[in-house]
């Protein structure tokens, strides 16, 4: 008996001190005595409006992205804080509403909830049992969900009285349609040395060596590594392969589908009930009173509904003789099938493809071979790694394998073999002077191992290596200057209107050019500089041949009796009528927050965030 006494004694002891484990769980559990995560104002923030304002937020970034995401990672996300900032921002309208005494009554509430969707029966009329199911489900009270129907009803008038009437003027819109509907006609010349009466003299030593001197940005050479590599490719052993004519025609046998492929058309089918109505459909095409469209979009479909790819004559059963007997574009039938009698238009014709093995003996060949030249490579990969672990150089491995040993400079520009492998390119651009060479696998198969012998800054390139440029480019600066002052020369005919022709040039005519267009054998400054002209205005554009000579013939401004005018500049007033109107919200928000400034609780904030780990 006194043993009972003593195990009860000590469960109650247990509970008490459990009980008083659990009597600070409720200051950060949700369901505790802590009931706000913060106040803005007079108004709170609640814990449950911030649980499930996250939640929200949490699905519907995973519907985004397709996949769960771990609360850690939307916190550093920062959607926490989103879901926070949001909050205070609503609160703070809520403050200012209640300062402001904006409210709805019971009649408007009243009608508020009649017009949700979710609260109507099958009938469409408010169906009390479904408005309180539906808030218990929510784990609100009807009056909690009033209350926030009221508050969003408030905010809602509040916002659209801060919004309202923001309009962006025409005048803006139809500066912009103005700027990208504007267009320009104008007439070009291309303007080159050949045009010149005499030609320009050929630089001196001395004016190489100065142009050279002043321009060494032109011709500079790139920061570089200089590399020592091992390289094998499949390709370099392709003679060690041998092939024997029976694995070809194995290949060939496996692969009769690619180089032997019946002939096939491209069809569609539409079926019907009955033969008859078959019939009638294929002689109201034949005399013209209907099309295949229209009888397909007459039964509620779409030309991809009935399309049937290309087929075989064979996959199309007992149709097959008669559809490949019929020309493209032509409609054959009716035929029986799965899905009762059809008819069937042929929109294509693929012929037979038929390759002996005789024409595919050379393709099949360099393929089995580069194929077995791979499987080679990877059997040696092992040995070449010993050697490089027991202390062999690259030249040394070279000389022990079948691998080539070669020397490159080094840069992302650079137009060597193994530049082209993003894999090599990986390691040159990484590789340190202390690093060991070891082998990596190309994409192709091949295996390479390189070393960085040094680095070299960015320099400028010889000048005996640069010469003909240098030449060339002083020439054309020569060829320039003098073809601009022979356009100043004819300028006073050129401005009275002397057509371009006149003086032996080879005048271009444009018409109807915006802004978007694209002239071939132009730079794209012709069209800039086209369109900060006024009519009959002369310019000239440099350009990489000498020079285009262009007058600007006239300006048309858009047509504002066009449709697609008028809906564009529609468009335009909205969207951006729109973006003022947000960021005159955005600095109303701002200035309630300021007005009345969140106080968060932390601990609160936690407590919520845990529920979500």
């Amino acid at each position: 008996m006194a043993q009972g006494k003593t195990s009860k004694t000590m469960v109650w002891i247990l509970m008490a001190l459990l009980i008083l484990g659990l009597g600070g769980f409720g200051v950060t559990n949700l369901s505790g005595t802590i009931h706000s995560v913060g106040s803005v104002g007079e108004k709170d923030i609640s814990v449950n409006d911030y649980s499930r304002a996250l939640q929200e937020e949490l699905r519907a970034l995973e519907a985004q992205t397709g996949q769960s995401l771990p609360f850690a990672q939307a916190q550093a996300f920062g959607i926490d804080r989103l879901v926070l900032a949001r909050l205070t921002t609503t609160r703070s309208m809520d403050a200012e509403n209640a300062r402001l005494g904006i409210s709805i009554g019971d009649e408007n509430l009243r009608q508020e909830l009649m017009a949700i969707p979710s609260f109507q029966g099958l009938d469409g009329s408010f169906d009390r049992d479904a408005y309180s199911f539906a808030i218990e489900q929510a784990g609100m009270s009807e009056a909690d969900f009033e209350d926030t129907v009221r508050e969003d009803t408030a905010r809602s008038l509040l916002q659209g009285a801060v919004i309202s009437g923001l309009q962006m003027p025409a005048a803006y819109a139809d500066t912009v349609i103005t700027y990208v509907g504007e267009e320009r006609d104008f007439t070009w010349a291309p303007l080159t040395a050949e045009n010149l009466i005499r030609p320009v003299t050929a630089p001196s030593e001395e004016d190489i060596a100065a142009f050279y001197e002043d321009n060494q940005a032109r011709f500079m050479l790139p920061a570089s590594r200089q590399i020592t590599y091992v390289w094998l490719s499949p390709d370099m052993i392709l003679d060690q392969v041998e092939i024997d004519e029976t694995a070809l025609e194995q290949l060939y046998k496996d692969r009769d589908a690619e180089f032997n492929r019946a002939e096939r058309r491209l069809v569609e089918r539409l079926a019907f009930a009955d033969e008859a109505a078959a019939q009638k459909a294929l002689d109201d095409i034949a005399a013209g009173t209907t099309t295949f469209e229209a009888l397909v979009e007459a039964r509620g479909l779409a030309l991809s509904d009935v399309d049937l790819g290309d087929v075989t004559e064979a996959e199309l059963g007992a149709a097959g003789p008669a559809v490949f007997l019929t020309p493209a574009g032509a409609v054959a039938g009716p035929a029986e099938t799965s899905l009762g009698p059809a008819i069937f238009r042929v929109n294509g014709i693929l012929p037979a493809q038929n390759t002996s093995f005789e024409e595919a003996r050379d393709l099949l060949r360099e393929e089995l071979a580069a194929d077995r030249a791979r499987r080679l490579i990877d059997t040696q990969i092992g040995d070449i790694d010993d050697l490089l672990a027991g202390g062999a150089t690259l030249e040394e491995v070279a000389d022990e394998t079948d691998m080539t040993l070669g020397t490159l400079e080094w840069h992302p520009t650079a137009t060597h073999p193994l530049a082209g492998y993003e894999g090599f390119r990986a390691v040159a651009a990484a590789v340190t002077e202390e690093d060991f060479p070891q082998v990596d696998v190309l994409d192709d198969g091949g295996i390479f191992a390189l070393r960085l012998e040094g680095e070299t800054e960015a320099r400028p390139a010889p000048l005996e290596d640069v010469r003909e440029e240098a030449i060339a480019a002083i020439t054309a600066e020569r060829a320039t200057e003098a073809l601009e002052k022979m356009v100043e020369s004819l300028r006073p005919r050129l401005n009275d209107g002397t057509s371009f022709t006149s003086f032996g040039f080879t005048a271009n005519e444009e018409t109807g050019i915006d802004r978007g267009a694209f002239i071939p054998s132009t730079p794209r400054a012709l069209l800039t500089t086209v369109f900060e002209m006024t009519p009959g205005e002369l310019r000239t554009v440099p350009s990489a041949e000498g020079l285009i000579l262009v007058r600007l013939n006239a300006i048309s401004a858009p047509d504002t009796e066009d449709p697609e005018v008028a809906r564009l500049k529609e468009g335009i007033t909205a969207q951006l009528s729109s973006s003022i109107a947000q960021d005159v919200f955005q600095a109303y928000a701002e200035a309630l927050q300021a007005m009345y400034p969140a106080e968060i609780n932390q601990q609160a904030l936690n407590a919520v965030h845990a529920q979500f780990q």
